[in-house]
């Protein structure tokens, strides 16, 4: 129950940043974004009629999409907001800060993309463009980003054609902002890289590792293997996850233990629980592994 009025709270915010980008900056100056939202906007200005009214009509079909697509639970939420979006916008009436294009597109795509991003993370979607990649990939195996990006190459097109080529420019623009706040809300501003690490001297990159990048590590036990030096013993084989920013260093740190270290990199998109960026005191590196911390102890007698 917590979970879920906390879900509901934060779609509530996401539909307030969303209407603030639309009746603060957007829809004041005729710019459009992509998906179901730019085809309302687009079909408000050719026709006068009120967009909160429209933006339902036209999210109609994605939501019946949504229906064989989607789950019930996601399915419920996403009318409610859709739904709620279209309240907002009605009702709300902001004063124009600015009358400069750039800035219009660049916040208005902001403020949209912040309150679709937090949205979607709380499982509900504002704009159906996403509900027809989701189902046009099940069926054909197109990626949902080409089928969205298809989709809005066609939109711009048409807001070139029949309103004008500034308009559809500055449209592009704010659908860039758009998309990239949304990637931003739903997977963190932080850039995180995992690292499988394949070392005959693992121990000491793994004490290298909690101390001068701070990050939790997993071992794994390596059972047998073969590589350019031929058939491999037994060995552990070090699995970390670490900041972007780190990555340099880390090779660094590898590079002057084991040249000749066998590393794989690869993205993370979400992380839960661990120990990342933090830098450890002798207490939390005695608490993550008290042999390393022994081993540093003796390390520092010896020297």
């Amino acid at each position: 129950m917590k979970r879920l009025l906390s879900e509901i709270f934060q779609i509530f915010i996401g539909i307030l940043l969303a209407s603030i980008g639309l009746k603060m900056f957007l829809l004041p100056n005729g710019f459009l974004d992509g998906g179901a939202t730019g085809i309302a906007i687009l079909l408000s200005e050719l026709y006068k009629v009120d967009i909160s009214i429209i933006l339902l009509i036209v999210s109609i079909p994605f939501l019946i999409l949504a229906w064989f697509t989607l789950t019930k639970r996601i399915f419920i939420k996403s009318i409610l907001s859709i739904i709620g979006l279209a309240i907002f916008i009605h009702f709300e009436n902001f004063t124009i800060i600015t009358e400069d294009k750039l800035l219009i597109a660049i916040f208005g795509g902001l403020f949209l993309g912040a309150g679709i991003g937090l949205t979607i993370k709380n499982g509900a979607v504002l704009d159906g463009s996403e509900i027809l990649g989701i189902f046009i990939n099940e069926r054909l195996g197109i990626s949902i980003g080409k089928v969205i990006l298809v989709f809005n190459a066609v939109l711009f097109a048409i807001t070139a054609k029949v309103l004008s080529v500034e308009i559809a420019m500055y449209s592009i623009l704010t659908f860039l902002v758009t998309a990239k706040i949304i990637d931003l809300m739903i997977e963190g501003f932080e850039d995180f890289v995992g690292l499988m690490i394949v070392s005959e001297h693992s121990t000491e990159i793994e004490l290298e590792l909690i101390k001068q990048v701070g990050t939790g590590t997993t071992l794994y036990k390596g059972a047998r293997g073969y590589g350019k030096r031929g058939a491999q013993s037994d060995k552990d084989i070090i699995h970390t996850v670490i900041n972007r920013i780190d990555i340099r260093r880390t090779y660094n740190l590898i590079e002057k233990i084991d040249p000749n270290a066998f590393i794989i990199e690869f993205d993370v998109n979400n992380i839960k629980g661990g120990i990342l960026t933090k830098y450890l005191t002798k207490e939390g590196l005695k608490k993550l592994s008290p042999a390393l911390y022994k081993q540093e102890e003796k390390h520092i007698e010896n020297e």
